[in-house]
């Protein structure tokens, strides 16, 4: 394939928004193989190490453990780094290496992961593991216990001790298996605390504050409660950012991002709200049961749309991306959004949640998906915003007749 033909760089702002990233058309072989690699290197002489979720709330948990082992990275060379990338001098004063060379490892290694790539990255934990190692995992809760048993009890037998801190919806009996294993697992109220916050109350080390507002401000994007404007900046950086920069730069100096961090974040912002525009004007309003659903399509910000369809009055918001998987967001008025991603293949929080309905056998239906702007995927949730309804009726309906 023509390198040229997957440059989004080099694409209209409106092509561009209706095709997945540059990383959607490389092979997973490729990027499990150089993750593999990756956690191997990672993991060698680790005192401890951490796998989580890689966004600013899965984040925020490394930041903390790392600060709680005397084993945060400094956080110069990425600022330096940073610096040259926006003033155009990278390559002068870096030359065209890869930025993972030459940099000083953390003896608190990080294994950035996901719900979609957990199992794998557990079972590189279970085969690279040295004996004897602390194990961390954070904001991830697993599909299923028969999925992670086997690795998960190599882990154990293996390491130190297993730690695990969450806050998503756990069911009690997958609780009571991972418990079983000797892990020491805290799970938070989803609707209440996020993962950082869970990490902070369960170490034994005195945090001072910026760790503190560190928990508050990521739980007010985690749990999209957007009371404090400071927690856009954390979870846009994360997701920019590399893992390891993000978590650096947050060990040092909490909430307030340094100027040169600013800096990038608004820069990658431009396009950002030029993406969201897109996706706003693609919206259409659905009316199910009682609620109304904004359903939308596009490379955006889910958040940031979530934001501007509530606006407009709608309970729900669903933002379907070209690389197949979708955000759902909710309101006051709608708090089931775990409730329907659960039914296409997702999971999540009451006013937060993601999928990716399993309707994908090759790329003609993702060729498909793109040319009509995802609308067999729109067309499965909206199904599923129905079932909910039809449940929601029959309860308002039982509760009316006691």
């Amino acid at each position: 394939m023509d390198d040229e033909l997957i440059d989004m760089d080099a694409l209209p702002l409106d092509r561009k928004s209706r095709l997945p990233g540059t990383g959607f058309f490389y092979p997973d072989s490729l990027d499990e193989d150089r993750a593999e690699e990756r956690a191997m290197e990672a993991m060698e002489g680790a005192e401890a190490v951490v796998v989580t979720d890689s966004d600013a709330d899965g984040l925020g948990c490394v930041a903390l453990i790392r600060e709680a082992y005397d084993a945060a990275l400094d956080v110069a060379p990425f600022e330096a780094r940073r610096r040259a990338k926006l003033d155009g001098t990278y390559e002068e004063e870096f030359g065209e290496d890869d930025e993972e060379t030459d940099r000083e490892e953390s003896p608190v290694a990080l294994l950035p992961s996901g719900p979609h790539s957990f199992e794998e990255d557990l079972e590189y934990v279970a085969e690279y593991l040295e004996p004897g190692t602390d194990v961390f995992v954070c904001d991830i809760c697993p599909d299923a216990f028969e999925y992670i048993e086997a690795d998960l009890t190599t882990v154990v037998d293996r390491a130190d001790s297993v730690r695990w801190f969450d806050h998503h919806q756990w069911d009690d009996d997958l609780a009571a298996a991972v418990r079983d294993l000797g892990i020491d697992l805290v799970v938070g109220e989803s609707d209440e605390e996020c993962s950082t916050d869970v990490t902070l109350r369960s170490l034994d080390y005195d945090f001072d504050d910026r760790f503190q507002e560190l928990a508050t401000v990521t739980r007010d994007h985690d749990l999209w409660l957007k009371e404090d404007e400071r927690s856009d900046d954390l979870a846009d950086f994360a997701y920019w950012t590399g893992a390891e920069e993000y978590v650096a730069v947050v060990g040092a100096y909490g909430v307030d991002l340094p100027d040169v961090a600013l800096e990038y974040v608004e820069t990658r912002r431009v396009e950002k709200r030029q993406l969201v525009e897109k996706a706003v004007d693609r919206a259409a309003e659905h009316e199910i049961g009682e609620w109304s659903v904004g359903v939308t399509y596009g490379r955006c910000s889910q958040n940031e749309v979530a934001d501007a369809l509530r606006e407009q009055g709608m309970d729900a918001a669903v933002m379907v991306k070209p690389a197949g998987s979708a955000s759902i967001r909710g309101s006051e008025d709608f708090q089931r959004c775990h409730e329907v991603a659960g039914l296409v293949n997702g999971g999540g929080h009451p006013k937060a949640a993601g999928c990716k309905p399993d309707i994908y056998d090759d790329m003609l239906d993702y060729a498909h998906h793109w040319s009509t702007e995802g609308a067999t995927t729109k067309r499965v949730i909206i199904r599923a915003f129905e079932q909910i309804a039809e449940e929601a009726a029959a309860e308002d309906a039982a509760d009316a007749a006691e």
